[in-house]
């Protein structure tokens, strides 16, 4: 025993070796909890990729680049989901990042206080909300007016106009890209939304008021103030929006009219790789077949894997420009 321990009181020399050891039971508690998320991780991606290899194997680079999907012939390709997955999850982005953007800013710097509460319960509210909600309210309600109101009026004022008409051509069905896109905006809203509320909040108050004493504007303290002071925990909240539309599946599946075809126009209907594996998976009767639905459900890891490797990339190299 050392002079120093030594010299000690009893009590205190207990209590210390006590709180070492309770150190380092903390410790390893921790490092097991942030090594099974790792261990978790790496899990879903090999059985994935290993239930996937035989079609990797029998179909090659081709399993990524052909439209065909054929039970019964047994060929598959998975271009025509994973398109799908791509172009529906972008036009929830495109809608619900502006959307979520607006909502976020009225709730913190616009709305009266007597009513920011009761809005933004609500906006919580419909994040709580089941997703094969929202798929049921799409195709029984949002879906018929779709087709009734809105895109008979997209067909008829922006089919005609070239380039951009072909994206806005074909029949009124209600179903397809677009109502499943705008579906997928909604769900992911109230994600986004609340994520830039909350950072909009602790803006430092005395940044703004300084820029108000300098004469600015709402819309110039919004602009020059509270967005760069937060960009980092906004591009954050938007990328995590994306990564719950790039893998949405009952809300999807009800709208997007699950066939297996590549239309440029956003009215027709398609397939994506969740809505795919919920239809065909309690189907598949071969082993090849359950192969290529693994393959598809590896290709979604991959990507939303990708995705969010992005946004870190992207945060990190802002952080760094920022001096962080």
């Amino acid at each position: 025993m050392s002079e120093a321990s030594a010299s000690l009181p009893a009590g205190m020399g207990v209590k210390r070796r006590h709180s070492a050891t309770g150190d380092r039971i903390f410790y390893w508690i921790v490092l097991g909890c942030g090594l099974f998320v790792l261990a978790a991780l790496l899990a879903a991606a090999v059985s994935m990729a290993l239930s996937g290899f035989q079609a990797f194997r029998t179909f090659g680079l081709g399993f990524l680049t052909g439209t065909q999907w054929d039970p019964v012939a047994e060929q598959f390709a998975g271009l025509v989901p994973i398109y799908g997955t791509l172009v529906t999850s972008a036009l929830a982005m495109i809608i619900g990042v502006p959307v979520s953007l607006g909502i976020a800013v009225f709730i913190t710097e616009v709305a009266p206080r007597s009513i920011r509460g009761p809005i933004g319960g609500a906006v919580e509210l419909l994040a709580g909300i089941p997703s094969i909600i929202y798929g049921m309210w799409g195709l029984f309600t949002f879906a018929p007016f779709m087709s009734d109101y809105v895109q008979p009026v997209l067909i008829d004022w922006l089919g005609p106009i070239p380039g951009i008409g072909a994206l806005f051509s074909g029949a009124p069905l209600g179903i397809g890209m677009l109502t499943s896109g705008i579906v997928l905006a909604i769900m992911i809203i109230p994600f986004i939304s609340s994520i830039m509320r909350d950072v909009f909040l602790v803006v430092p108050a005395q940044l703004k008021e300084s820029a108000y004493a300098l004469g600015s504007t709402k819309w110039e303290v919004v602009r020059d103030i509270v967005i760069p002071h937060t960009r980092t925990a906004v591009v954050g909240g938007i990328f995590l929006g994306l990564g719950r539309a790039l893998g949405e599946t009952m809300a999807v599946t009800f709208v997007l009219g699950n066939t297996h075809n590549i239309a440029v126009s956003l009215m027709e209907p398609g397939t994506s790789i969740a809505a795919t594996l919920a239809n065909e998976f309690a189907e598949a009767s071969d082993d090849l077949y359950r192969s290529s639905l693994a393959a598809l459900g590896l290709i979604l890891f991959v990507v939303t894997f990708i995705v969010l490797a992005a946004a870190k990339l992207m945060l990190l190299r802002m952080a760094k420009q920022r001096g962080e």
